[in-house]
């Protein structure tokens, strides 16, 4: 098996490992040993049903236990009830991302000519981590340095007078129903738009790499696009304002920037649980399946994923990608059964999901967790994103069992009491599957 370090809505602090060159592709998960007895359902109950009375898992509970090697269901409490899943959400964006985009495809940003002389237009394409200069908050992001370096070049000694702005990849409301105004204004998320630098950060600061890696509350710009195409326009020294349009479609292309590839945004959603990133990428769903780039076309893109993928999408129902709407609903059993998936040897392009999940004791959202008595057990075998609002908590991933087998499960508690003691319980459950010699 291969160990990854990794790593968040709101409060939550979390970690990332950020690769400076380009990752070998992801071996396979290790289920178990070839040959082993698969774990007995009821031994698994056995050491989670006592577990269950716990006061901090008093509220809306759904749990699954799913055996990585075969999938099997091993255990379940109202495993196919959709509840609110806080930034476990991302990881549901991040496996449709996978099957739909692979993880590999990269999102350009392009400069075409315009319908004037003098006159570009500038295509955003999704990229969230595009930077202004190549030194922005994303490691190996693209630049618009680099791209109006571009448009001069090709343009040789014609000046540029005017940039348009062209952010139709996207449709529909840049903000997604059922997110608190508050956490907007905060800075923990933006308007999606088609372009942007550096997630909508106004003031962006390299990211630090390693575990300490975490998305926060900044100053964000409120229309992001727009001061894009601003900064553009200047590096360009265009004397006219911005304005905004579309693109002919044959018009000669002046220049184009690539994002990262899939793998790694996967990794900004994930590990560091970065909402903006999140956001684009279910738009990027959307358009990889033929959709218009709303946010509800995400939603329904990544339901016809899943049921492709053979899950039940009719257990999901989102409104945005970084899970900070309380309308998303989500069932423990298709989070649960999501990893088992990814765990197999039929879609290899999922396998990513595992390098971007946190490791218990050590890194993310659950570098400081696992070091009581009752949840030690898990330290360093748990693997499992969090998710984090008020009222919700939440967890999922997979686990390496006593007996050597890998275990996927998912935990969601809705409407529960004191956050502390909620995450406590659920700690618990996972320190027990890593407990398990479950035969």
């Amino acid at each position: 098996m291969t160990l990854v370090l990794s790593g968040c809505t709101q409060s939550e602090q979390t970690g990332t490992l950020v690769f400076e060159t380009e990752p070998a592709p992801a071996a396979p998960v290790l289920p178990g040993p070839a040959g082993t007895e698969g774990p007995a359902p009821e031994a698994v109950a056995a050491l989670l049903d006592p577990l269950m009375s716990y006061p901090g898992l008093r509220g809306d509970l759904g749990v699954a236990v799913h055996d990585a090697a075969t999938g099997e269901l091993l255990y379940e409490r109202n495993n196919t009830q959709p509840l609110i899943p806080g930034s476990t959400n991302k990881v549901a964006v991040a496996a449709a991302l996978l099957a739909t985009r692979g993880p590999d495809y990269r999102i350009p940003t392009r400069v075409v000519a315009g319908a004037e002389p003098g006159q570009v237009v500038i295509i955003g394409g999704g990229d969230p981590t595009l930077s202004v200069d190549g030194n922005g908050y994303y490691p190996g992001a693209a630049s618009l340095e680099d791209l109006a370096a571009q448009v001069k070049k090709n343009l040789g000694d014609q000046a540029v007078t005017a940039v348009v702005l062209d952010g139709t990849a996207f449709s529909g409301p840049g903000g997604a129903p059922g997110v608190d105004p508050a956490d907007v204004r905060a800075g923990w998320g933006t308007d999606t738009t088609a372009l942007m630098t550096d997630g909508g950060r106004i003031n962006p600061e390299p990211g630090v790499t390693g575990a300490q890696r975490h998305d926060a509350a900044v100053p964000r710009y409120a229309d992001p696009g727009l001061a894009a195409a601003k900064i553009f326009s200047g590096l360009l020294g265009a004397t006219e304002g911005v304005t905004t349009g579309t693109a002919d479609p044959s018009a000669a292309e002046l220049g184009v920037v690539q994002s990262p590839p899939m793998r790694r945004l996967v990794e900004e959603t994930v590990l560091a649980s970065d909402n903006v990133v999140s956001d684009m990428l279910i738009r990027q769903v959307a358009i990889a399946r033929g959709l218009p780039g709303s946010f509800e076309d995400g939603t329904i893109a990544v339901a016809a994923v899943f049921n492709d993928l053979g899950l039940p999408g009719d257990q999901i129902s989102m409104v945005d990608g970084s899970g900070l709407s309380y309308d998303n609903k989500i069932s423990a059993g298709l989070l649960s059964s999501l990893f088992a998936k990814a765990a197999g040897p039929e879609h290899p392009e999922l396998r990513p999901l595992f390098a971007a999940l946190p490791v218990a004791g050590y890194t993310g959202t659950l570098d400081y967790r696992y070091g009581h008595e009752q949840t030690s057990a898990g330290a360093g075998t748990v693997r499992a994103k969090t998710g984090t609002l008020s009222k919700v908590t939440a967890l999922a991933g997979s686990v390496l069992s006593a007996d050597g087998r890998e275990l996927t499960f998912a935990f969601l508690l809705n409407d529960r009491g004191n956050a502390v003691e909620a995450a406590h319980g659920l700690d618990q459950l996972a320190a027990a599957l890593a407990r398990c010699g479950c035969r």
